[in-house]
This record gives structure tokens, sequence and C-alpha cells, in this order.
């Protein structure tokens, strides 16, 4: 009943809605001196985004229940409220801006049970979650100062613009019902970290670029895993978070063309070890850097939105922490499950048609068929004698539409095949598929602004 007030709250607020909350959430990272001077600019605004999801999936709880088909073959269906987030942004002055999001994940807050999934030979035992804060997370907190175009500063907990979703993770700025799977599987998603943020705009016409160069926390080998790579090791269990060895990101835009941006991104953290929980943890290992690279393009005209994705990333000594992590106390409130491998990888691409434009204007409602193709793999590439496991190599393809009644609303409806342990664009892996359909609902927008 709550969460139901709080979706309908939302929905009543979102009809009375300014423009579109994905272009204006990064309004001020590529501002310049006429929106700083202008006298109509706003001082305060409040808005947010948030998703609603419905699935019908072919395919039981466990992949890695140790059977040699793979994933059971069992229908079932789930409803869920994935995110729910508050945003705000208010200007002190002209020069100096507040901005915070605060998200409510999985429609509550406190402690939550779950069923154990993928985890060998658990399959489907019941799993309690202890989280700082229950489900709820500050997303973004930050103090920002103007000062040029072509160079500001930003400091607090801060969004990391490593990869297509990160940058981009409002929920109209991906089409499918759900975050793409292979960047939300390896890497935390949305990624947040606290530190100091550098960025601005320079060049102009067909040369101009954007920047953005972080200093944050680094990642915690305590939470590297066979599943989900590094993407249990963002810090955040504690009040406070080591910096012990912070993470470096730059990040680079071409946006000078109509239509197009090229971008790219670099991550580096020199010894993730000295993040670890009880500092020695990692001594016998030796320095364990991560580093990630990142290339992801979208371009947009009245007709097609393409955008298309690649991230790798390695980290060192793999197997020294996988035997590390596998002494961890049953109180940890880290998976166990190796090996850890030293190499991950995903790509995608997609490509959505806009109907409208091939109709006159309002003839025809906001209507996009697009598909979707990805592959991931959390254990890409593993140390010398590990044994990788092929459950994790994900090919999939998703079809389907989204139908945008407002700017900053949209309903989508998809269907998704996985095919399991296979690289191949197309045919089928050596395990069961997995197949589902789902229908979401999202938004984006601020609310209220003055």
């Amino acid at each position: 009943m709550r969460n139901s007030v709080i979706v309908l709250v939302a929905c009543v607020l979102l009809v009375t809605s300014v423009p579109a909350f994905a272009q204006q959430q990064r309004e001020y990272k590529s501002v310049n001196k006429e929106q700083i001077n202008s006298s109509n600019d706003w001082t305060f605004r409040f808005g947010g985004y948030g998703e609603m999801l419905a699935r019908r999936m072919d395919y039981g709880l466990n992949r890695w229940n140790g059977s040699a088909t793979g994933n059971t073959k069992i229908n079932h269906n789930d409803v869920s409220i994935p995110r729910f987030v508050l945003a705000l942004d208010y200007k002190f002055n002209k020069k100096w801006m507040l901005g915070a999001e605060i998200e409510f994940e999985s429609g509550g807050t406190g402690t939550a049970y779950e069923m154990e999934a993928g985890t060998g030979g658990e399959n489907g035992e019941y799993e309690q979650e202890f989280e700082k804060g229950g489900e709820v997370a500050i997303e973004q907190f930050h103090i920002t100062r103007l000062i040029v175009p072509e160079f500001n500063v930003r400091v607090g907990h801060l969004v990391l613009p490593v990869g297509l979703t990160n940058t981009h993770h409002e929920p109209i700025n991906f089409f499918s019902s759900s975050r793409p799977e292979g960047e939300t599987t390896i890497m935390p998603s949305t990624w947040h970290e606290t530190g100091i943020e550098f960025y601005g705009t320079f060049g102009k016409g067909y040369g101009t670029f954007d920047y953005e160069a972080l200093i944050v926390s680094g990642p915690n080998p305590n939470g590297f895993n066979k599943y989900n790579w590094i993407k249990g090791g963002r810090q955040g269990f504690f009040e406070s978070d080591n910096f012990t060895s912070p993470a470096y990101i730059l990040r680079l835009d071409y946006k000078g063309l109509p239509g197009l941006r090229v971008g790219g991104s670099f991550y580096y953290s020199a010894n993730a070890g000295k993040n670890s929980d009880k500092f020695i943890t990692y001594e016998t290992a030796g320095k364990i850097p991560v580093r990630i690279w990142n290339f992801d393009a979208q371009y947009q005209n009245k007709y097609v939105i393409a955008r298309a994705n690649y991230i790798r990333g390695h980290v060192a000594h793999a197997a020294e922490i996988t035997a590390i992590n596998n002494r961890y106390t049953s109180k940890s409130p880290y998976s166990r499950k190796g090996p850890f491998a030293s190499e991950a990888m995903t790509y995608s691409a997609e490509l959505g048609i806009n109907l409208t434009a091939f109709f006159s204007e309002g003839k025809f409602p906001t209507i996009i068929p697009f598909a979707h193709y990805e592959y991931y793999n959390t254990q890409e590439k593993g140390a010398e004698g590990q044994v990788m496991d092929a459950r994790n190599q994900v090919s999939l393809w998703r079809v389907g539409l989204n139908w945008k009644p407002l700017p900053n609303l949209v309903v989508k409806a998809d269907y998704t095949t996985r095919q399991i342990g296979t690289n191949k664009v197309f045919g089928k892996g050596p395990y069961n598929s997995e197949n589902e359909f789902a229908i979401g609902v999202a938004y984006a927008g601020w609310f209220f602004q003055k």
C-alpha cells in the first residue's frame, strides 16, 4: 500500500513537471556564461525519476545449480519497483550550487530477505541482506563551483562517468525495461563514490569536447567474486570509506556534430587491496591495480536513435584474491564464491526507429520500436591455473517498443532471450536459454522549479 501511494503521488507530480529531466539533469555540466548570468535562471528545483516493472520468465532461480543443462525451465512472474529517486538542486548564487539525489531501491527500506541465486550448490536458499541505511542510498550529494565553461569543480558524492549507463542512468535514456545487463552485472549501477571532480567544455563548432576528471574512493577486493566481478567491491558497508588507494577517472566526449556524441573513459586504482576492511588482508597478494576501459557512442536524429558501448577491465592477482576471499567468515557481508577472474567484458548496441517522424506532426504517437544486442562475461579471462565457468558468458537479444505519451514519461514492452555459454551473436549456447517478457513504466522529470 505504501509503495502504491508513493508511485501515485510521483505520477501526479509528473503530469505537471517541466521539460525532460535527463537533459536538465546535466545542464550545469556544460553551462556557459550566458546561462550563469541569466536573470531567468532557476534557483531551486525538485524532481526525480523512477521505474516500475513486471516480468514473465521461463527460467528458475539458479543458473549455477550443478545441472549440465544450466537453469531449470520454470515459468514464473514478478513485479517490482527497481528504483524511486528524489532529486533537488539549489543555487546559492550564480557560482555555487548544491545537488542531491536520494535513491529508494526495490520499494522499501530496512533489512531484506531474498532467495539466494547464482551461488553454486545453495540453489534457492534464503539469504538475509543487511545494508547500511537499508535500501535507501545517497546517490549524489555535491557542491559545485562554476568558474568558466572550460573548468569547474564539484566535490561530494558523485556518479562515476564509466560506461554508457552510469553516465546516462535515467530510465528514459535506454530503451529496455531494465538497465542493460552487462554493465549492471560487472560494475555497480548507478556507480557513485565520494571525491572531487573537475569538468568543463572546450572548443567550438566541429571541435567541441566535454571532459570530466575525478578522484574518488577506490574499490575494495573483499567484494570481488565470480558472478559480479568488481560490482560488490563498491564501498559503503561502513560509516566511512577507505581512501588509501583512490580511483582516478578520466572521461572525454566529442560533441562537435549535431546529434552525435562519442566518448570514452578510463578508471584506475593503483592498489585496491589498501581499501580492504582490514588493511592488511591482501598484503600477501601484492599490489592489486584495477583498470577499466570504456568506449561508447550515441547518434540521434528525428528518425533514429543508435547507441553502442564497450567495457573491458583487468585486475591483477586474481588467483590470490580468490584464495584470500575464500577464507572469509560466514558472517561476512560479502560473497565468497570464486574463482574471481582477472578480466571481465561487455559490449552492446541498440537501434530505435522513431515512427512519429514519418507522419505529419501530431498525427501519430511517439512510438519507438527497437532492437538491442548485448554480450557480457564476468569471467572473460582468468589467471593462470583458474578454470572459468561458461555459465557466466551471456549473449542476449532484446526487442521491444517504447511509447512516450510525454517527453519525460515512457511505457516499455520488450522480449529478451539469453543464450548461455556463448559469444555468438546468433546461435544457441550449450545451456538452456533464458527468455522473458517485460512491461515497464518509467519517468524522469522536474516537478517544480523556481
